[in-house]
């Protein structure tokens, strides 16, 4: 806890003093989840720091009146920098995205939302693999019953794509913007909510300069754009917020989306939204009284994109980690990075409060007299408190020395141990949403850090996560161990499970109702089953297989698809990934977890895009198919793949794997959709989607639609997306106003 300072002028202090600890090894994840071990060195950092008039500790949210306020609060905030340093994990930034879960209709949620049939349109239809009913997640391909809208880089595509025999595209535009590379959109009825990031342009005079030189900095834009009239779509609003685009959710006809500006600590400025390059607002702007450093405002933006209501607040804080979002609440999360200077004032306390106490009596008060001796200098006194404890060393026998080393080792070890539980927490924000309102709830702290979205989830009026604490020891190397909490409206910690497998970390966790399914990793994969019916979680049975799942999936009430990585052993602790692994887990009997079914595809060149993004992850119940994209070397895949089109230049195949799924008889492989190029061009398999219209079986790449029969996959019609050597139209002004 951090305690409450009292101090209401800036004291800049001075001295910083660092422990080099030595070095270690952990796992690191990266984008695909997949450990790799890294060789560490990392510092431990105790500075001694002073409150301000601003900042007392009690972790409440302040308004920023001003703009000269902003920079009176960044100066204040500079004092705290610095702390645990720590360069062995990388930020996986796979995790930075939102989660929605429904607050209180305990559905669970299936991978694609049947809709009933639009004018013309299939009878009924899938879309984009959401957490919840109800609130959408934004993608580069939106489908209805008709219709498929598709951006990529800087175009827009409108494909007429029911019925499937007759599919064209119908529209191919460039949109005239900075960005290339767009990768959101919503849609809703006949309106597109497109977001990319630009660039502001704004004159500045650096630091000791004297000419005015310019300054970009990220901004995002959202274009609403009407499609009522597919061959001349219409942009009705661009909006432009200060920041990089984060993510963003719809609910309604509201579309929620946040933005991460840096601050520029020499000239700051409170963010503003712009329409059509005018400016028409300045949120509302918060800071919260933390002892921590500010390094970005995020800013939380709802707009009724059928009408002109829009709203927004920032808020003033450190790093922003991952968000999660109910139908009702927006919580909005980071890692904690309180400077260890509110702990401890230097490592030299480190040395007086820990070691000093241990040694023997003698040397403890030889080392207090020449500590209050005002005459000596302080490195006077160090060379000789060095000195008299070499002295009192070589005195010793071994055994004795060993044994007083092993003691000071293991308290400093314990000391060290709780002053990272007390500063590797995860920072919790909970903001009311209700169409354009926008209200600040409270803040929750947890220890450890999150995985993804799916570490969190809102049921009722309980909030639940699942996190991983990491502690780097000098003498003991890294401590993992894994928990789970439950908080209540006002994010107090109302029940905890901790402890949970040892030495382990988390590969991925799906809530569903009063259930948690969590699977960790570091040598082999344990599935938990955890009971989430009272504040009280506990572990009902648990599961040990190898390999591990990155991502998991409801069937049903009783059974889990898992998808990650088979594994084996290969001696001396290490770990050889292997193929992609897809398991149907049965939970039925929850004291007693199993695989009904599971099957590999290809080896450890063998690539998915729904080990680390789920909306690449199709699975339709009521059909029972599951599809998924599936890119590796041909030799290892050539007993599978229906085609032996590939691109010959990197011998690789790439397209979707089709099977038929379901709980009495498990998987079967019902065929595959090639989306290799038989050309030397290699498009891989990123941004690889499935989705349908009736009874057709649409599969999207970067380079191809392609329209399969459920039954027996044939080949209905097929849409090459990219070069296809014809002219792009731009919008022209006339559209655009």
């Amino acid at each position: 806890m951090i305690a409450k300072m009292s101090s209401k002028v800036l004291i800049p202090i001075a001295v910083a003093i660092s422990v080099i600890v030595t070095a270690g090894i952990m796992y690191a994840i990266a984008f695909d989840q997949q450990p790799e071990i890294l060789q560490t060195s990392p510092e431990i950092i105790y500075v001694d720091k002073s409150a301000s008039e601003f900042f007392e500790g009690t972790n409440d949210i302040k308004k920023i009146s001003s703009q000269e306020e902003l920079k009176d609060i960044l100066d204040a905030s500079a004092l705290f920098g610095g702390g645990f340093y720590d360069t062995r994990v990388r930020t996986m930034a796979v995790n930075d995205a939102f989660v929605m879960e429904s607050a209180a209709s305990g559905v669970i949620p299936m991978p694609s939302d049947t809709i009933s049939k639009s004018e013309s349109g299939g009878s009924d239809y899938s879309t984009t693999n959401v957490q919840v009913k109800n609130v959408d997640e934004p993608d580069y391909i939106k489908n209805d019953s008709k219709y498929v809208y598709i951006v990529s880089k800087n175009t827009l595509s409108i494909i007429d794509a029911y019925p499937a025999e007759d599919a064209k595209v119908i529209l191919k535009i460039a949109l005239d913007i900075e960005s290339q590379y767009i990768q959101n959109m919503f849609l809703n009825d006949d309106r597109l909510v497109i977001f990319y990031n630009g660039q502001s342009d704004d004159e500045i005079i650096p630091q000791f300069d004297f000419i005015p030189r310019r300054s970009y900095s990220s901004v995002t834009h959202a274009l609403i754009v009407d499609v009522s009239d597919k061959e001349k779509p219409t942009i009705l609003k661009d909006y432009s917020i200060d920041g990089h685009f984060r993510d963003a959710r719809m609910i309604g006809d509201y579309a929620y989306f946040v933005t991460n500006s840096n601050i520029n600590h020499q000239y700051p400025r409170l963010p503003i939204i712009l329409e059509d390059s005018i400016k028409i607002m300045t949120p509302d702007a918060f800071y919260f009284d933390n002892i921590e450093e500010f390094s970005n405002f995020s800013t939380l933006t709802a707009i009724d994109i059928f009408s002109d209501t829009i709203n927004s607040e920032t808020f003033l804080m450190g790093h922003t980690g991952a968000f999660y979002v109910s139908e009702d609440n927006f919580y909005l999360t980071y890692q904690q990075n309180t400077p260890f200077g509110f702990y401890e004032n230097s490592s030299r306390d480190r040395f007086f409060d820990v070691v000093v106490p241990l040694l023997p009596n003698e040397i403890q008060n030889e080392i207090k007299s020449i500590q209050n001796d005002s005459s000596l200098s302080s490195s006077t006194q160090w060379i000789k408190i060095s000195e008299l404890m070499q002295n009192s060393y070589n005195e010793m026998d071994k055994n004795e020395k060993e044994k007083l080393f092993e003691k000071i080792k293991k308290a400093l070890n314990e000391y060290d141990v709780k002053i990272q539980e007390d500063t590797r927490k995860t920072i919790i924000h909970k903001i009311s949403i209700d169409k354009e309102k926008i209200e600040y709830v409270t803040k929750g702290i947890v220890p450890g850090r999150l995985l993804n979205q799916f570490s969190m989830d809102q049921s009722g009026d309980r909030f639940r996560v699942a996190t991983t604490i990491e502690i780097y020891t000098q003498y003991e190397g890294t401590i993992r161990s894994n928990s789970v909490y439950v908080l209540d409206e006002q994010l107090n910690i109302v029940g905890e499970l901790e402890d949970i497998a040892p030495d382990e970390s988390i590969f991925s966790a799906r809530f569903m109702g009063d259930r948690l399914y969590l699977v960790t990793f570091q040598q082999i994969d344990p599935f938990f089953v955890i009971d989430l019916s009272s504040d009280t979680p506990k572990i009902l049975g648990k599961l040990k297989i190898p390999g591990f799942s990155n991502y998991l999936h409801p069937y049903d009430e009783e059974y889990v698809i898992g998808i990650g990585r088979d594994t084996k052993e290969i001696g001396e602790g290490r770990i050889q990934q292997l193929g992609i692994k897809i398991a149907l887990f049965n939970v039925a009997d929850v004291n007693n977890p199993k695989v009904t079914d599971d099957i590999i595809i290809g080896d450890s060149s063998t690539q998915s895009e729904a080990l680390y993004n789920h909306k690449a992850f199709f699975f339709d119940k009521t059909r029972g198919v599951l599809s998924i994209p599936i890119s590796g070397d041909i030799k290892s895949l050539d007993n599978i793949t229906s085609s032996k089109m590939f691109a010959p230049e990197y011998n690789r195949w790439s397209g979707f794997y089709v099977f038929d799924l379901d709980k009495s008889n498990g998987f079967n492989i019902k065929g595959t959709v090639t989306h290799s190029d038989e050309s030397s061009k290699y498009y891989g398999m990123n941004n690889a989607r499935t989705f349908y219209i009736d009874d057709i079986l649409y599969t999207a790449s970067q380079g191809y639609l392609k329209m399969n029969s459920f039954d027996g996959l044939n080949e209905v019609n097929s849409i090459k997306l990219e070069n296809t050597g014809k002219f792009i139209e731009y919008i022209d002004e006339e559209i655009i106003r």
